[in-house]
């Protein structure tokens, strides 16, 4: 590397000191889960539900995991794929495999099965461990289903007898994973990552946690929310590895939409959020939206100019209105996995949040600098971290060695050694302040060079060309001409050009002549293909970017949108993104009877849209729109509350619950007996069965329906129902009309509260709203609360008595609660309500108790709800 101008290398440690603190290999850190004990290590939402892993548990169950891998033949040296979407189960695994001293190959749960096969091949992978939810690959190696713990397995008997392999604890600079990027055609290519390459990162920030240790007892326990998929080796670093050194717990949030990470942070009393760029960016854009919305950005803008340079306490209780949205616990996101935006990180930094960024690679096991969350420069990614080696080329090209950097790649079934002395070539740009803080600049080969010698960076146009009004996203391409390039944008934007030329306009004149765009497209669909950590492929961006300036010879140019086409589920939910986001389908197409959405499709659009767009939506707004029209008027607009009702937490705490239990038994109970005096029949069903679980009962009257099935439930499901109730007529309840009589809203209104709280109901819209009171349920299950809901939505009034279809809906909510499901059925209470009497014939009144039934996860809402309704017909 001669002729390079600039070595910068950081000392560590004093050598005899560092070898001290040296761990022998990452099992060293594992098995100090049992000094955490009954610490929650892992929490996780499985559909409505909360899932939690204490550390101990954790350790139990990847030791289990670690004997069943060694059953199935798995020894030193194996390579096993690990394929999934971020789990407590996974974190076994993969804790399992390192135990067996065997080698990791993550593989992340979107990636295409072609991908998978060929990286099952290359690597030589011995067994591959997957979620329930994903396919076994024909022709690829034997599978066992993870989330089916001690090995149990529908693909894969253990041996007979099994072959226990003696363990072996690795060598520090042992193998521990191989990690193969995403690719189209070509042969896969991993990276060979050591136990010493993860450790030469984690040593450095332990000696450095150890100082504010005294601090952490404070604020214990941390919990990290995670949002990088566990196959990057930024999730991995995060989620694996940091959180054990301080006894914290990791969040795994599935959704990117602002209003969920924000609820989960505050939910789960977070401290910190682990994500990439692109999700600051949705929740900063989700906070302005919410500030337009309340009318309130007047006030931040000059609560914005007012805090520049203020100390961190002073920050935060100027901006305490956005805190409470994330909770009081939380103070800090964790960047990683491309650069973040210099506005995005003043904007957190200036309200009173700290913004810790790191720079690395997947060959540098995550990390070559990191910033200090109480030091940090803005605009830079840190300092490097000590025990490395740094330098910049001529080219400002970023060149590292040390033990972090791998040792080469796994390619065509073979280790490949790096080269270059050591040196790793990043193929990144960037340049070093005074102080020694590294700044990033952009990729090299990503670099614009002009007819006229200037360089331009893809990275400095994009950041202005996000400022602009209606652009969502964008990536800037070199558009070759002549040997030289120029800069061509392709905007995320609305079809319409005129808007579109307005915002390349609008950057153009913020930037300097050489750097100025002249071509620009319109992508054709909703998103860009992404990778796991939300980076655009701008491989595939540009092979279309040039396939269609080809065809249209330059200039500017909107999509066409007429080959989009439907192919989710049969249903048109692809070809409708597309619409929405300004397709060519006219604005007046309905949705039920031109794009043939159901109910249920609704739900299903509703929370894609969220998740693509990074906004709230009102749901019941949601559920007034009929048109195409509709639907592109309610993203333009402003977000606003997500549903109108109102959940009682307050109902199921212990003093609401022991009043309730007081009056039950000492009015409820024995009325039910006097007028009722019900025969219960299949008690004996639930003799085995502990809560919580969901009951669904056919309806008949308000008033009785309770009443009878509370009286046959045994004591321990009685005293935790919670019970599901039109949200429409709670609503009505809790905020009457102004122009009824006032005595009129006064009973409504303490209707509403007595029903609540002695009965402990919540609201369950039929139309619009029930999202959230699924999660309601959800959340109450947690607590230990069994669910009562009534399938046919409201009370019957037939001629005859026949029971009304159940709506697709308890499907839905049975599927995601993931408890047994007991369906029960009212026989007597019809005829009474007919013949308007309150007394019941002896044995009149029967309630027949059915037998607890579960479906598989793949049962279609439809079906579900479908076979509990012959369930109770035939009770």
């Amino acid at each position: 590397m001669a002729g390079v101008p600039q070595i910068t290398e950081l000392p560590g440690v004093e050598s005899a000191d560092k070898a001290a603190m040296l761990r022998p290999n990452l099992i060293s850190l594992f098995d100090s889960f049992l000094s955490h004990g009954s610490d929650v290590a892992v929490i996780e939402r499985r559909g409505y539900r909360r899932k939690t892993l204490t550390y101990g548990e954790l350790h139990a169950n990847a030791v289990a995991w670690s004997q069943t891998l060694s059953a199935h033949g798995i020894g030193q040296g194996d390579r096993v794929l690990v394929w999934g979407q971020n789990s407590g189960a996974w974190v076994c695994c993969f804790w399992g495999i390192l135990l067996r001293g065997a080698i990791a190959v993550p593989m992340d749960a979107a990636a295409s099965r072609d991908f998978v096969q060929r990286t099952t091949a290359s690597a030589g992978v011995k067994l591959i461990l997957r979620d329930e939810s994903l396919p076994e690959l024909p022709g690829c190696r034997p599978s066992l289903i993870y989330s089916q713990m001690a090995g149990a397995s529908e693909n894969l008997a253990p041996p007979s007898p099994p072959q226990v392999i003696p363990n072996q604890e690795p060598a520090r600079n042992a193998v521990a994973e191989i990690l193969f990027t995403s690719g189209t055609t070509s042969e896969p290519r991993g990276v060979v990552l050591t136990h010493g390459n993860f450790l030469a990162n984690l040593e450095p920030l332990e000696r450095g946690i150890d100082a504010y240790r005294k601090y952490e007892r404070w604020f214990h326990p941390l919990r990290f929310v995670s949002l990088v998929p566990l196959s990057h080796v930024f999730g991995q670093f995060m989620t694996l590895f940091v959180p054990p050194l301080l006894g914290a717990a990791v969040v795994f949030e599935s959704s990117n939409n602002p209003t969920e990470i924000m609820r989960t942070a505050k939910r789960e009393r977070a401290t910190v959020v682990v994500a990439v760029p692109r999700i600051l960016d949705a929740l900063r854009s989700s906070i302005e939206r919410d500030l337009e919305a309340r009318q309130q950005i007047p006030w931040f803008q000059r609560a914005y100019a007012a805090a520049d340079g203020q100390r961190f306490l002073r920050r935060v209780w100027r901006f305490r209105r956005i805190h409470r949205r994330f909770g009081w616990k939380f103070w800090a996101f964790v960047s990683g996995g491309a650069a973040l935006g210099a506005d995005t990180e003043d904007f957190f930094k200036r309200i009173g949040y700290a913004v810790v960024q790191g720079y690395g690679m997947t060959e540098t096991a995550s990390l070559i600098s990191l910033n200090h969350p109480f030091r940090a420069t803005q605009g830079s990614v840190g300092k490097v971290l000590p025990g490395r080696e740094f330098k910049l080329a001529e080219d400002g090209e970023i060149f590292v060695r040390g033990e972090n950097v791998s040792s080469g790649y796994w390619e065509a079934g073979e280790l490949h050694p790096s080269d270059d002395q050591g040196w790793l070539r990043t193929g990144d740009v960037g340049e070093v302040d005074p102080n020694g803080n590294l700044k990033f600049r952009g990729r090299k080969k990503n670099v614009i060079v002009t007819s006229a010698g200037f360089n331009i960076y893809p990275e400095d146009l994009e950041e202005v060309l996000r400022k602009q009004p209606g652009v969502r996203d964008c990536v800037v391409l070199a558009r070759q001409h002549n040997g030289n390039a120029e800069p061509c944008a392709v905007l995320l934007a609305g079809n319409l050009a005129e808007e579109a030329s307005a915002a390349v306009e609008a950057a153009n004149n913020s930037l300097a002549e050489y750097q100025r765009i002249r071509e620009w497209l319109i992508w054709p669909e909703v998103d860009f293909p992404r990778t796991s950590t939300g980076k655009p492929k701008l491989v595939e961006i540009r092979a279309w970017a040039d396939k269609f300036l080809n065809r249209a010879g330059g200039g500017v140019a909107t999509a066409d949108w007429a080959s989009l086409a439907p192919t989710t589920g049969g249903r048109p939910l692809d070809a409708l993104l597309a619409v929405v986001s300004g397709g060519s389908v006219p604005g007046t197409a309905q949705l039920e009877q031109n794009l043939g959405l159901s109910s249920l499709d609704r739900v299903e659009l509703l929370s894609v849209l969220e998740e693509k767009f990074h906004v709230e939506l009102n749901e019941t707004a949601f559920a007034g729109a009929r048109s195409v029209a509709d639907i592109q008027r309610l993203l333009r607009q402003p977000s606003a509350r997500r549903t109108e009702y109102f959940y009682p937490y307050w109902a199921q705490r212990a003093p609401t619950r022991w009043l309730r239990l007081l009056v039950y038994y000492t009015l409820v109970w024995p009325a039910t007996q006097i007028l009722g005096h019900p025969r219960i029949r299949g008690r004996e069903n639930l003799r085995d069965l502990r809560g919580p679980v969901l009951v669904v009962s056919n309806h008949i009257t308000r008033r009785a329906d309770i009443g009878l099935i509370l009286a046959a439930f045994p004591r321990r499901f009685r005293h935790r129902l919670t019970i599901a109730m039109g949200g429409e007529t709670l609503q009505e309840m809790r905020k009457p009309p102004r122009e009824w009589f006032f005595l009129k809203r006064w009973s409504y209104t303490v209707g509403y509260w007595l029903v609540t709280a002695l009965f402990n109901v919540f609201p369950l819209p039929q139309l619009s709203g029930f999202r959230e009171s699924f999660r309601f349920a959800g959340e109450s299950a947690d607590r230990g609360y069994s669910v009562l809901v009534f399938p046919e939505g409201v009370a019957n009034d037939t001629a005859t008595g026949e029971m009304a279809p159940f709506q697709s809906g308890i499907g839905l909510l049975a599927q995601n609660l993931r408890i047994p499901v007991v369906p029960v059925r009212l026989d007597g209470v019809w005829r009474m309500k007919r013949q308007r009497r309150r007394l019941a014939h002896l044995g009149e009144i029967t309630v027949n108790i059915g037998v607890p039934v579960s479906f598989p996860a793949d049962t279609a809402p439809a079906e579900v709800a479908s076979r509990l309704e012959s369930l109770i017909k035939v009770l």
